[in-house]
């Protein structure tokens, strides 16, 4: 009994998750689909996906941010954004932790939900990752994007891993692209994803968001050839972390 209880629960939080992400969309809607029309407001976009709708979903979902900088980031300037992937409120999460505008790069499978993926499909550099052609089109975007000042996030885990991995292998791309177009890798700890909202169905509850901005990796001297072993540096920052903070010991 106790059990079917919870999971009643689970679903219920699930519901209104998705119906904290779609209000504040339709509440908007004009203003949201003027300032898509034209990348050069992009801008005041972000700053209403980062000031309300995140806020309503993170407050409404009983999950407050609570994040740590090492570093903060500077105004004017371009970042490559990355951080480890354990749940949809990530999304949100990143979007409180930079107030530099920045533009997502993500699966095209985001696309199919309901009212958001209509803003996804405007607003992201959407990439099909079987396809070679949508990656390559990734850096020709993102480029674009970078010169209008605007910085770039990647989840370098690429899909979803499972549960039982801490933190999964990173793909190449984010570290590629911050070298080519001479940008500091930032990378961020997102400590509590999973436990709050994982990709487990019945799972799930209100708490604390934290999350860790760690001082940056510069790559104006590296090479594309250094592209492994930036990955590997920024991969051990954020395992570490993770580590710590469940209580394990990094092996030697």
């Amino acid at each position: 009994m106790l059990r079917f209880v919870k999971n009643i629960g689970h679903i219920l939080y699930r519901i209104w998750f998705y119906v904290l992400v779609a209000l504040p969309i339709l509440a908007l809607f004009p203003l949201l689909l003027l300032f898509t029309v034209s990348e050069r407001t992009y801008a005041q976009f972000f700053w209403m996906a980062r000031n309300i709708w995140a806020n309503v979903i993170l407050y409404g979902m009983g999950c407050p941010p609570k994040i740590k900088r090492e570093q903060r980031l500077e105004k004017g300037k371009s970042y490559m954004l990355v951080a480890n992937h354990t749940s949809m409120l990530d999304i949100m999460l990143m979007l409180r932790a930079s107030k530099n505008p920045f533009v997502f790069v993500g699966k095209k499978e985001l696309v199919n939900i309901p009212v958001f993926g209509f803003f996804y499909k405007r607003v992201c550099i959407m990439v099909d990752r079987d396809d070679t052609r949508s990656r390559t089109g990734v850096y020709r975007r993102a480029q674009r994007r970078l010169n209008q000042g605007l910085s770039i996030c990647i989840f370098p885990e690429g899909g979803v891993p499972d549960e039982s991995i801490l933190l999964d292998e990173f793909k190449d791309g984010a570290f590629k692209m911050a070298i080519a177009h001479n940008i500091p890798v930032v990378p961020m700890t997102f400590f509590d994803g999973k436990k709050r909202f994982s990709f487990t169905f019945l799972s799930g509850g209100p708490g604390v968001l934290r999350a860790k901005v760690h001082e940056f990796f510069e790559t104006g001297i590296l090479s594309e050839e250094d592209k492994a072993t930036l990955r590997e540096e920024v991969r051990e920052v954020i395992l570490k972390e993770l580590l710590a903070a469940n209580g394990k010991k990094l092996l030697a």
